[in-house]
């Protein structure tokens, strides 16, 4: 495909200064955690993580793609917040946040900040 785009077209395909970042999350509960705790946990992770920062996940209860509610990206701020609200939780064993990648083109890099 052609690199010399319109505004319009780069915009409507999320690339170069319309790129949107998010990030990747892998949960490991604890091994005998009821499925009504790990639902309870999940309300509240939805709630007091994602809505609260104004994000949007996609995903399962163990594995998922976090990114803005809106189009844009998610900043490093939200990220490291996210990721406090998941380590201050007892219900889960492990936790990996990934950094800040392209959501609509994982493969490709991040565009540096102007």
């Amino acid at each position: 495909m052609a690199t010399n785009r319109s505004q319009r077209l780069r915009k409507k395909l999320c690339v170069d200064e319309f790129q949107e970042l998010g990030f990747e999350l892998n949960l490991d509960f604890k091994e005998d955690l009821a499925d009504k705790a790990i639902d309870a946990f999940l309300d509240a992770f939805l709630k007091e993580a994602m809505e609260a920062n104004g994000l949007g996940y996609v995903g399962g209860d163990d594995f998922g793609l976090v990114c803005l509610q809106k189009r844009g990206s998610v900043s490093e701020e939200q990220r490291a917040a996210v990721e406090a609200w998941l380590k201050g939780r007892t219900e889960l064993t492990g936790v990996e946040v990934s950094p800040l990648l392209d959501v609509w083109y994982p493969e490709k890099p991040i565009n540096p900040v102007a």
